[in-house]
Formats: C-alpha cells, structure tokens, sequence
C-alpha cells in the first residue's frame, strides 16, 4: 500500500467539526484498504476515554480511532488538559495525569519544549504502524500571540511533514473573511503547506454557494475541496462541552418516560446518555434548575472533574434537596461516577486533590463513602450486572476511592469478580463505569418500572449503530468532498 502524506484538519475557530470531518476520513481511508489512525498533539475535553491498557486521551480521538477500525492509545493523543476550574486544568500526558496547571503558566515558553518532545515522540511511533495519520488541530490556526507555544497546530504540521486542510464553518458567518484570513496571517513556509479548504456545516441549496466556491478559491489561493452539509442526521459522539447546547432542556408531556441529566458546572462524559438520548420510549433532557425534577420519572447524577465543588454547588441552588426529594417521591435516582460519588454520605478531600474544599456531607442516598486520591484509575472494564450473567461493557476514569459505610449491595460485579458500585434499592444506585447505559441490560432495568406496557426499544445494538454512523458519515464525505483529489494532496512532496 502506497505511503500517504500526513493530512491535517485545522480550523479557522473552535466547533467548526473539525473533529467529525477527521472521522469520517477514517473512515473512508479504511474502506479504501489503508490502515489510518487519528492523531491530535493536544485537546482540551472533559469527556475523555479509557485505551484498552488503562490510560486517559480525548474521547474524539477514541471515536476516531473507532471510525478507522483500530484500537485507541495514547500515541493518538499524547497531551490532554482537563478542565477544572475557571483557569486551571489537570494536564494528562500519556495517559497519566501530571498535575494541575492554570492557563497562564501552560501556556508560557518555559517547559514547552519538554512537551513538545513529548508530542513529536507519539507522533514518529503511530506514523510507523499506520497510514495514513489524519491529525487535527485545534481551535483556530491564527492565534498570534500562542504561536511560539502552540504544540497542535502549523507547528505540529511542520514536523510532520502534514498537508493541512484548513476548515471553515460557513454557519456561523464571515466564512470569507475567517479562511482568507487564517491563511493570510500565517508565514510564508506555514502557508504553502495549506492545500486546501472545506467550508462546513452548510445550510439549503448547494447551488447558491457555486459562485461564492469560485470566489473562495480565488482571493485565498487553494482549492475548496468540499462544501459539506450540516449534518445533523447523522449522530457520532461528540466531545465538546458545545455540544451541550444543542440538547433538550425540558421535559414532554406526550408519554415519554422523562429522564433528567443534572446539568453539573463540571460535567464530564456526557456521551454516557447517548444511547437513551436517542431511546424512541425516553425523553431525555438536561437542567440545573431544582423545580425540572419534578417532571421526571428518572434523575441521573452524572460524572464531573470537580466533585466537591460541583457538590457545594448542588447545595447552594437547592438542587441536592431536589434529588433527595426526587427519589423520596418515588422517582429514580442513578449516579454516575462522580454523581455517584455525591449520592453517597461523604466525599473528603484532605490532601486537596481536587481543591480547597475538603470535605462535605454527601446526598446520603448511598451508604457509602469516598476519599480522594492522586492516583487515577483508567481502564476499561467487562461486568455482570444486579448479578446478572450477561456481560457488559463500560470504562472507568476517576480520582478517589468509594468505600461503604456498613453493609451494602453491590451493583455490578467486574470480570475478575470484584465488587462495583452501589444499589440502596431497585430506585437508588450509582456506579463509577462510564459506558453503563450504552448496555441494553441496564436501560431496560432503568426503564421497565415507568413502562406503561412491555416494551423494548427497536433500536440496534449500540456498536451496531455505531458502524452505521460511521459508514454513514464516509458516504456523506464521498459525495461532498473530493477525495480524489485529497488522495492527490496526500500523494505529492509539492
């Protein structure tokens, strides 16, 4: 198989979906009969992954990896910031957290070089056991004053050898001003490497935009590979907190089972609810306001990078009373990883792992306990569920250890027999698996008590689905881009 040229999908702004584009030409590269593999030098994400050998990169870059049919590692992310704070993140390099950094000292020219070897090491070993690499930048190409910091862009390009196509979000507006100006503000060398544009996220008849392609063409100096259509039909996982505002925020009256998400400060994972999301018998929506509980039937707590503040948070806006009340009304509550955490009757922080705070009382929902850790767990897990013998699939990323407070009954059990979370009764339980709900078992045990008749979704298999996407989304990219002529790009030194 002939070697291809590194591609990279950088962008004019952040949420320009950069992110499915690379997936999809993962996917297509795959059909094609090429090994590819995705590869992003640094994200900045809350929802994040376990690989299969216990560590931590961006969620995007596992749906990537997904997409071309390969198992994920960290080489495909090797730096990943965790916010958790107004300004500070946790910095994971490799997999492992490093520790927590604010904006201000990241991004200074001290220790960047470090980092930077770091990444160009990832790099140089996926590139020798895939082809073609499809990278991803990361928000705009044209931040000047970041420029002799950046790890994930042009820089990155450089080293690579990459050919960058720059991608252009036609739906927020200016899309000629932003692409004209990416390129225009980048150096003579960074500028010749772009060779080519995708405008995305087009809305109505293609045809109008004929005049404007021609145009785009003419004042930036490179082709316009594609016009691609909002894609709003087509459903791949999605890591960025943006996302969050294209979701339902109210529940229905119109005999759907209601399910609320707790809409944390801090959330994180978010993907954990895709599935139900898209249950035909559920209404699944997200709120942060005490009074939405009351209209439904099910209230999940979901997982957070900041546990105790979100906690504290929960009390303040009477929201924790709320939950609390919920299931006192018959309702069920189910925790999450960190949700899971706050059911419980404590969660302490001595060393402040996390921050300032402490210790707080918990939701007393569970009669657990949990103190934080330095050491993360990561890894992906097989479990029985209620002592089931079905085995499902999930994965765990969390700080802290979750211990009970006399006796209790466990929820699930791991493949090695261990115990795993925790079930007061057939209304109360919370787990630390992220994935959990992506198992059938589980959504129908969820569902079954608020079901007005026997009823099971007709939904596929979640990794079913998943493949159906995926192919999807690289037939949509065949007829909206042409990959000829990237396949060209990706075949020439010039």
């Amino acid at each position: 198989m002939k070697k291809l040229i590194p591609i990279m999908l950088a962008g004019t702004g952040s949420d320009v979906g950069k992110s499915l584009l690379a997936a999809g030409l993962c996917r297509v590269f795959r059909q094609d009969g090429f090994a590819p593999a995705p590869f992003k030098a640094q994200n900045m994400a809350l929802n994040s992954y376990a690989t299969p050998d216990g560590f931590e990169i961006g969620r995007a870059q596992a749906v990537q990896a997904e997409a071309a049919g390969v198992e994920c590692c960290t080489d495909m992310n090797p730096l990943l910031l965790k916010p958790s704070g107004e300004m500070t993140s946790q910095v994971v390099l490799n997999g492992k957290p490093i520790g927590n950094r604010d904006a201000y000292d990241y991004f200074r020219r001290e220790g960047r070089e470090e980092l930077r070897r770091e990444v160009h090491k990832a790099f140089d070993r996926l590139s020798k056991r895939y082809n073609p690499i499809v990278m991803e930048g990361a928000g705009s190409i044209s931040e000047l004053n970041l420029r002799d910091s950046d790890l994930v862009n042009m820089p990155m390009a450089r080293y690579a050898g990459a050919k960058v196509i720059l991608v252009a979000d036609i739906d927020r507006g200016g899309v000629f001003a932003s692409a004209y100006g990416s390129i225009m503000l980048q150096n003579e060398e960074d500028r010749r490497r772009i060779a080519g544009i995708i405008i995305n996220k087009f809305r109505g008849d293609m045809r109008l935009f004929e005049s404007g392609r021609k145009l785009m063409e003419e004042i930036c100096g490179v082709p316009v590979l594609g016009v691609v259509p909002y894609m709003s039909d087509i459903h791949v996982e999605e890591e960025d907190s943006v996302a969050l505002g294209t979701k339902a925020t109210e529940a229905s009256e119109h005999g759907k089972i209601n399910v609320a998400v707790v809409l944390l400060r801090h959330i994180s994972n978010f993907t954990d609810f895709n599935v139900l999301e898209r249950d035909d018998r559920v209404r699944l929506y997200y709120t942060d306001r005490p009074e939405d509980l009351a209209d439904a039937q099910i209230v999940i707590v979901p997982g957070t990078k900041a546990t105790l503040d979100d906690l504290y948070h929960l009390r303040k806006t009477g929201m924790a009373a709320a939950i609390c009340k919920a299931y006192d009304n018959g309702k069920t509550v189910f925790g999450i990883c960190g949700g899971y955490q706050m059911m419980g009757e404590e969660v302490c922080d001595e060393d402040g792992v996390e921050g300032s705070i402490l210790r707080l009382p918990g939701l007393g929902l569970l009669p657990m306990r949990t103190v934080m850790r330095d050491e993360k767990v990561t890894r992906q897990v097989c479990f029985s569920f209620r002592g089931g013998e079905l085995v499902n699939e999930g994965y765990e990323i969390h700080m802290g250890n979750t211990v009970p407070v006399g006796e209790y009954q466990p929820l699930n059990h791991r493949g090695d027999g261990s115990p795993e979370g925790c079930m007061r009764d057939e209304r109360c339980m919370g787990t630390y698996i992220h994935g959990s709900l992506d198992n059938k078992e589980v959504i129908e045990y969820l569902l079954a008590p608020y079901m007005q008749v026997n009823s099971i979704s007709n939904s596929p298999d979640y990794k079913e689905y998943k493949e159906i996407q995926y192919n999807l989304l690289a037939e949509r990219m065949r007829e909206y881009v042409d990959i000829q002529k990237l396949y060209e790009i990706m075949s020439s030194n010039d």
